[in-house]
């Protein structure tokens, strides 16, 4: 009797504790469905907005090639030459300028401790294991040092002038195509004009449809020309902008090179 009662206390035990466990938090539980409710919402609202980015740029790429196609291959094809060249140019001209810019100040303070310590050889060696037209000027600058100061700093100033000329090379080219583009777009426009007036007369009557479609072929090639020297003039712009702030490093770099020798030449 005494085993019966027992198992059946533990028994109510156990009842009563699943039903605490059930109703005792009925508004966490709800929160809990609220919140899942939610983030389903979210997730949901997120993947219809990535669905519509996809789509929209879908769009965007079959309208291009449309576009570009109804523009006609003749000059169509060669304004996207002058954008592949010029991008090419570009983008060559972007790594040499970012792989010949330096720490300026960290490489002056090696170079002048090398100086310091080992003499014209061993600040020879910093210029050597150094990547970029500085190092290049200060390399040619110590190698002309035995000839005096005088020969130094004409030597840092021709060699700067060399330096100048192969960090702005390319530059001319892609100005080139900033011009070209636009000019071949117009040309395009001029002579589908001329196709439409042609059409015309073959017509022997002014149909809107025949104009229209003729001027809107016409303008396309204009469009896509000015897109291209868009896009190339401000790569220009940025390209420019490196090159003069690399160019006045450069010049700043062979005054202190100069003043640097001059100091330990008094030391001597």
């Amino acid at each position: 009797m005494k085993k019966i009662l027992t198992l059946l206390a533990v028994l109510a035990i156990m009842f009563v504790g699943i039903n605490n466990t059930y109703a005792q938090n009925p508004d966490d539980k709800q929160k809990n469905d609220t919140t899942t409710v939610q983030q389903n919402t979210t997730n949901v609202v997120e993947d219809q907005k990535e669905q519509q980015a996809q789509k929209n740029e879908e769009a965007l790429h079959n309208v291009l090639k449309t576009k570009f196609i109804e523009g006609g291959p003749e000059f169509m094809g060669v304004i996207l030459l002058t954008l592949i060249l010029g991008l090419a140019i570009a983008l060559e001209r972007v790594i040499y300028l970012t792989l010949a810019q330096i720490n300026t100040k960290k490489f002056i303070e090696k170079v002048e401790n090398a100086l310091n310590e080992g003499g014209i050889e061993a600040a020879k060696e910093v210029c050597r294991n150094t990547r970029g037209p500085i190092a290049s000027i200060y390399y040619q600058g110590l190698m002309h040092y035995d000839q005096g100061i005088d020969v130094v700093e004409r030597t840092v100033s021709t060699y700067g002038g060399v330096q100048m000329g192969l960090l702005e090379k390319g530059l001319t080219w892609i100005s080139l195509f900033i011009a070209l583009a636009p000019m071949l777009g117009f040309m395009g426009t001029v002579i589908g004009m001329v196709q439409a007036f042609d059409a015309i007369e073959k017509a022997g009557d002014i149909s809107p449809t025949v104009v229209a479609a003729g001027i809107k072929v016409a303008l396309l090639t204009t469009v896509f020309g000015l897109i291209v020297a868009i896009i190339l003039q401000l790569f220009y712009n940025y390209l420019v902008s490196k090159v003069d702030t690399l160019v006045t490093q450069m010049e700043d770099a062979s005054v202190t090179l100069v003043d640097m020798l001059y100091k330990f030449n008094l030391k001597k």
